[in-house]
């Protein structure tokens, strides 16, 4: 499967579940969903930038996806403790 295909079927899937949880009225999990979903994309973004020769911006990504991958974890914690 093509990697842009992966990331934008992963993308939609954790919005999706974003939305839903919202819906519902369970934040913490909408949270979850939406640090799992900038994650994601960030990471993918990041892979784009730097096949693309965009060597700075790549870097930024990884940052940010890495950042969003703790938070994701962070509130995970924050969901099994509560």
């Amino acid at each position: 499967m093509n990697t842009k295909w992966l990331s934008s079927i992963l993308v939609a899937i954790f919005s999706i579940a974003a939305i839903v949880f919202i819906i519902i009225g369970n934040f913490n999990f909408a949270v979850f969903a939406m640090t799992i979903m900038f994650a994601v994309s960030n990471g993918f973004r990041a892979k784009s930038f730097k096949e693309q020769g965009y060597i700075k911006e790549a870097k930024w990504m990884k940052y940010m996806a890495i950042f969003f991958s703790i938070a994701s974890i962070v509130v995970f914690i924050i969901i099994l403790t509560d």
